[in-house]
């Protein structure tokens, strides 16, 4: 070949499209997400929308949820149907076929249960009060509920405006006409009103995201401290469908956000560190605590609840929902974690002497999909049937609930009629354990763990649990 060029005429040609070949090709075939090493990761932020002004454009007045939403569908027509054809409207997974299943299941917060306020169903009025639509009191809302009955305020508000009460709808106190002319791109005020308080309260379920958020310092989070991100920066949305994944509702690994939509595998500059990105999130040296500022709860015993106790502090027992533990600062649990995890189903068989996992993490030492990532781990002493050995979804909310009656009896057979799982008419107390990705309140680069964080005799990883036979740095590779 080299002959032919020198020999031929149009030789400057073909050494200029053979250069071309070499320099440019490999920079078109990087793939559309993957960073090269040249990349800055604000070249992968978003630019803040510039939303609107609604001020001079929605007058009013609105008597109800409905008419603000029906203003905004003059304009934004297809809305309503986009966000009715995500989980954030459903609160449930298309059916997937699991091994082990007979048949396609879902999963989501509107058929199964967690171990924490247990379950939805029959306790809709209350629960569905972060729900994003209007009205959701029984179990047939989905077959009535129309394109007006979506929310639009629970995403758009801002400044306070705003505030939702039973089954989604609007509290009286709200101005809808003020909340209405406030509308503009989601905030950490939007997403945290629900997202910050699941469970409950503030800092309940995810240690990782709690009222700390809202106005962040650099050393609670560096992307929402320093960089000022809002939620949806990394959680991109397009036609109402916000990118992202929770274990604790989700089977698949679909939709969800990376580190490495922005940053690359060559960021550090000590080549031992980038080594580690196949066998070690991110998250584990750079998350290495959580509940930072707001203490979380991570114990909570139902067995307890309905008795006569001093509930002067609400983060340690409460009659209607029994005694809690919560920490601060607390370092995470790690866990070879591939993207999915298992889930317990209303149904399934427990052994009520074991601790039966919930949503436990999927992935092991010999899977090169999984890496070792941190986890908040909630556990929890709740109701069981001790005839059938399945967990019971309760009725707490309500006339005849638990929270009304502090009747175990008569909110389990309430409970049963609402899910159609059998009561037997005995129950008892068993331990469960519950997953929470720790994904947010990253830390500074300074503050990330150093190599002794784990690589030492006080370390923070358990190797022999994680499948080693000792620290690598002593036996080699995951795969030796």
């Amino acid at each position: 070949m080299s002959n032919f060029i020198r020999n031929n005429k149009y030789s400057w040609l073909i050494g200029l499209l053979l250069t071309i070949a070499i320099v440019v090709i490999p920079l078109i075939i990087v793939l559309p997400g993957q960073a090269s090493p040249s990349d800055d990761p604000w070249a992968f932020v978003p630019d803040a929308t510039i939303h609107t002004d609604h001020t001079y454009l929605l007058e009013g007045p609105y008597e109800t949820g409905q008419d603000v939403t029906n203003a905004c569908l003059e304009c934004h027509e297809n809305s309503s149907q986009e966000m009715m054809e995500t989980v954030h409207w459903s609160w449930e997974s298309e059916p997937v076929e699991l091994p082990g299943r007979d048949e396609p299941v879902t999963v989501g917060k509107a058929n199964q249960i967690n171990n924490f306020c247990i379950g939805v169903q029959g306790n809709w009025p209350k629960c569905t009060t972060c729900h994003a639509g209007y009205g959701w009191e029984d179990e047939t809302f989905f077959e009535t509920a129309t394109e007006e009955d979506v929310d639009c305020l629970a995403c758009h508000a801002s400044g306070g405006t705003y505030g939702k009460g039973i089954a989604g709808n609007p509290l009286e106190a709200v101005d809808l006409v003020a909340a209405a002319k406030s509308v503009g791109s989601p905030t950490r005020e939007n997403c945290g009103g629900c997202h910050f308080n699941g469970g409950g309260g503030n800092a309940v379920k995810h240690g990782d995201l709690d009222a700390s958020l809202y106005f962040p310092n650099e050393n609670i989070d560096v992307h929402m401290g320093l960089h000022d991100f809002e939620c949806i920066t990394c959680h991109q949305t397009e036609g109402h469908n916000i990118q992202g994944r929770s274990i604790s509702v989700s089977f698949d690994n679909e939709n969800q956000v990376y580190c490495m939509d922005c940053h690359n595998n060559d960021l550090h500059e000590d080549a031992r560190l980038n080594e580690h990105i196949d066998t070690v999130a991110c998250q584990t040296c750079h998350i290495p605590a959580f509940a930072l500022e707001d203490a979380t709860k991570m114990e909570w015993d139902w067995s307890q609840a309905g008795e006569d106790r001093d509930e002067t502090d609400s983060h340690v027992y409460l009659k209607i929902k029994g005694s809690f533990v919560y920490e601060e600062d607390v370092r995470p649990e790690y866990f070879w974690y591939n993207g999915i995890a298992d889930r317990y189903l209303l149904g399934d068989v427990i052994d009520p002497n074991e601790i039966t996992p919930i949503n436990m993490p999927q992935g092991e030492i010999n899977d090169p999909e999984a890496k070792i990532a941190p986890f908040k781990v909630h556990l929890a002493t709740q109701i069981y049937d001790a005839n059938f050995n399945y967990f019971i979804q309760p009725k707490t909310v309500g006339e005849g609930g638990y929270w009304e009656d502090f009747d175990w009896q008569k909110a389990s057979e309430l409970g049963a009629e609402v899910t159609g799982l059998p009561f037997s008419g005995e129950y008892g107390w068993a331990q469960s354990t519950m997953f929470w990705p720790t994904t947010h309140m990253v830390q500074p680069a300074s503050e990330a763990l150093q190599c002794t964080g784990c690589h030492s005799e006080e370390g923070i990883l358990d190797w022999e649990a994680l499948g080693y036979p000792g620290d690598p740095m002593d036996w080699g590779s995951r795969f030796e």
